[in-house]
């Protein structure tokens, strides 16, 4: 059975007040949670020690929206997986499209992050999606394709069992717009079909497939009601208690 996963994505919001103001409203309005259910939340470096503690033992878990291929070494303004598992963290973002379009990450790239990530215990949640244009000219599934593959190559079905994957198509991201259920169903099955064809129907089965781009609490229970759809990775609703906290009590428990 799939994990239902809804992760909120800060990007480059909230200081340390207003992570501990975010984070205590969460926690004191989090459903119960099965051992089935998770919800992830994703501040910026600055807030991930704070964020930490303040998280303890709850039904929260901790994230980083990046971190860097590299190990250690002089990178200045680099952080490596090692630091963000000595932080707390249990998952990282990698691969977001805003990574991808203004910091030119390749999907090269981001697959040897994923290896680094996953080489320190950190699960990762590899991103991938197309452009309106490669919409518009019929190239979503190719793109996808390719970015999966890309982002998956050399992965372990050991590694796999670790890793979330969440299509995000640009064009709904930040846009008030997003891809109608059938549409990111479609996309879902299909990414969900390239994981059979690598590692087969077990590893295909057991993958987590979230969706991200303008998820709101008024078009999440249709998004997530979709069979291969297991989530989202939540943007700027991630950062209001009452429009995150509903798309938490759509998302869990749906059956499948």
């Amino acid at each position: 059975m799939r994990r239902t996963i809804v992760a909120g994505n800060w990007k480059m919001n909230n200081d340390l007040n207003e992570t501990e103001t975010l984070i205590t409203e969460l926690l004191a309005g989090m459903p119960t949670l099965s051992a089935n259910e998770g919800v992830i939340i994703c501040p910026p470096f600055t807030s991930l020690p704070l964020a930490a503690d303040l998280i303890g033992s709850s039904a929260l878990s901790l994230g980083a929206q990046n971190m860097s291929d590299k190990e250690d070494g002089a990178y200045t303004g680099e952080i490596s997986g090692r630091m963000l598992r000595s932080v707390g963290c249990e998952y990282v973002i990698l691969g977001h499209s805003e990574r991808r379009q203004y910091f030119r990450e390749t999907d090269a790239l981001i697959n040897e992050k994923a290896k680094k990530a996953l080489a320190v215990g950190l699960a990762p949640i590899v991103c991938v999606g197309e452009t309106l244009q490669q919409r518009e000219d019929g190239l979503t599934m190719d793109v996808v394709s390719t970015q999966v593959r890309g982002v998956l190559e050399g992965l372990s079905s050991s590694d796999m069992s670790r890793v979330v994957v969440a299509y995000e198509p640009v064009w709904a991201i930040g846009t008030g717009r997003n891809a109608t259920p059938e549409q990111a169903q479609e996309v879902h099955r299909q990414i969900r079909g390239l994981v059979v064809q690598s590692y087969g129907e077990a590893v295909a089965e057991n993958l987590s497939v979230l969706y991200g781009g303008s998820v709101k609490p008024d078009n999440v229970a249709d998004l997530i009601s979709q069979d291969d759809i297991d989530g989202s990775l939540v943007g700027g609703a991630c950062l209001k208690k009452e429009s995150f906290l509903s798309i938490i009590r759509s998302s869990i428990r749906q059956e499948r």
